[in-house]
Parts: structure tokens; C-alpha cells; sequence
């Protein structure tokens, strides 16, 4: 099978005092994502304050090559954690280095979305922005492993 090959453009910049990936204490990092005012206005914003969370797509932009993950990795390198396929976690050495956070809209201002929640360094290019709608939320009981959850219980705080 061939796949064709897709082209992106970012919208917009992640503006943040992290500038480092550090894996955790991300809701204490205040961020807001710069929209690229050669490509729109503030309207393209108008509307996304009555939500109260959006969701952002941006690249890993700053993960090397030789990083990316095509197999199977212990997560956060931890061994006590098992072998777990890179589509079977969130980390940023993805194929194509493309990174989803739900985020909480804190405020709109003019080409400015400011956020609460966004794991994405200064500088970061960002794909999309969505609100979050609860019909897209997931249906039913969410399942996750034991070892996702010792991750993720500094990720935010």
C-alpha cells in the first residue's frame, strides 16, 4: 500500500515560560497560543470563551529524527512499566511528532487563546484548535492501565 504524503501548515505559535519538555507540572505553567495574523483575524477566535476547554493539535517540533519511536518503548523509560507500543501512549517521539492536549479556555484577546493545561513548550507550532464538545467526548466506561495512572499523577500539578 502507498500512502500519500499530506502537507501541514501551522496557525499559530505556543507562547510559554517552559521551554524545556519536562514531562510534568504543566498546569502551573501559564501558555496562550499566538494565531498567525498573516493567515487570520480575531474572529477566527470568536466564540471558542463560551467553551470552557479547547482542544490543541501541534507538532513535537523539537524531536530529533533518531528519537522517534516506530516499535514499542518502556514509558518515561521506566522499566517497572511494560513494553508498550508507541500507539498505546501519549509520549512526544511519535512518527509524525503530533501532539493533542484538552486545555482550559482562560481567555481570548484579539489573536491570543489563553490556556490552562497546555504540555507544549515556547515556540511550538500548533495545527488546530476545537472546542470541546461533550457529544465528542467518549461514550462509556474510559479503560486504562494501572501504569498510565502512576504516570500521569504529577503530569498536571
Amino acid at each position: 500500500m502507498t500512502l500519500r504524503k499530506i502537507g501541514l501548515h501551522p496557525i499559530g505559535t505556543v507562547r510559554s515560560e517552559r521551554i524545556e519538555p519536562v514531562d510534568d507540572g504543566w498546569d502551573a505553567i501559564p501558555a496562550h497560543i499566538d494565531l498567525d495574523a498573516e493567515q487570520f483575524t480575531p474572529e477566527a477566535l470568536f466564540g471558542l470563551d463560551t467553551f470552557s476547554h479547547a482542544e490543541v493539535i501541534f507538532v513535537f517540533d523539537q524531536v530529533p529524527d533518531e528519537k522517534i519511536e516506530r516499535g514499542a518503548r518502556h514509558p518515561r523509560g521506566n522499566k517497572d512499566w511494560p513494553l508498550t507500543g508507541i500507539f498505546a501512549q501519549r509520549g512526544k517521539n511519535r512518527p509524525n511528532r503530533i501532539g493533542v492536549t484538552v486545555c482550559r479556555v482562560l481567555k481570548v484577546e484579539g489573536l491570543k487563546l489563553y490556556l490552562e493545561g497546555l504540555d507544549a513548550i515556547d515556540g511550538t507550532p500548533v495545527l488546530d484548535i476545537k472546542p470541546v464538545m461533550e457529544g465528542f467526548l467518549p461514550r462509556g466506561d474510559i479503560r486504562e492501565p494501572e501504569w498510565s495512572k502512576a504516570l500521569m499523577a504529577g503530569y498536571w500539578k
